[in-house]
């Protein structure tokens, strides 16, 4: 029987070249947002991710991009303090937002940075669809509850991205797998398939790159 979220599937040779040409076309960082009124125009398709401090998102966009340093990365939780834009070819922006939870910054700051989230999440039209980033080792948490939720409120489908998955034991990987999809059962939002990736390994990063590039 098939899980109620499966794993994605591998795309065809079409879709993965289409995918690659996308981000062939270059992928350059625009501006570092602190304020809605920041915002660049919504002009063209939107993606954003979204995850807990140091889930590696900023390594993820790098291996999407084919950049090694295009976005900052740290082992510092916390080190992204804005909504973060790229732009790819001309038709698509890149959104690197603040990771949330745990964070060594002052109350007050971590503070602000939620409220951005929040208002962005809940105010962006042309955000076509949020990845949710999903530390595979430790499965969804209450902050990651908390967050979908919030994308539930705000009617932004969002897709679960489990990193790190060539840091999983294969012993643990169903048992994590069916907690995450409990998890993901309770949030309408959820898009109905997990993508699986390493940045490190490559997975998954064919597959995202082609599910950005079929957005529309």
């Amino acid at each position: 029987m098939t899980p109620k979220f499966p794993i994605a599937g591998e795309p065809d040779a079409a879709a993965t070249e289409a995918g690659r040409l996308l981000f062939a076309a270059g992928t350059e960082f625009l501006k570092g947002v602190v304020a809605m009124d920041g915002m660049p125009p919504a002009d063209r398709l939107e993606v954003c991710f979204a995850g807990r401090s140091n889930v590696g998102k900023s390594t993820l966009i790098n291996a999407l991009t084919g950049r090694k340093a295009l976005a900052r990365t740290s082992n510092t939780p916390g080190r992204t303090q804005e909504i973060n834009f790229f732009t790819v070819a001309e038709s698509h922006y890149l959104v690197d937002l603040p990771g949330y939870g745990f964070a060594k910054a002052p109350l007050p700051t971590v503070k602000k940075w939620q409220a951005l989230l929040k208002a962005y999440l809940s105010g962006r039209q042309n955000l076509r669809r949020a990845f949710v980033l999903i530390d595979f080792r430790h499965g969804v948490k209450d902050v990651d509850d908390e967050i979908m939720q919030l994308l539930n409120s705000s009617a932004v489908t969002f897709q679960v991205i489990l990193t790190k998955a060539d840091k999983v034991k294969e012993a643990d990987r169903e048992k994590i797998l069916a907690q995450t999809r409990a998890a993901l059962a309770k949030h309408p939002a959820a898009y109905p398939e997990i993508l699986v990736t390493s940045s490190e390994k490559g997975e998954g990063i064919e597959n995202l790159r082609s599910i950005v590039n079929t957005l529309i």
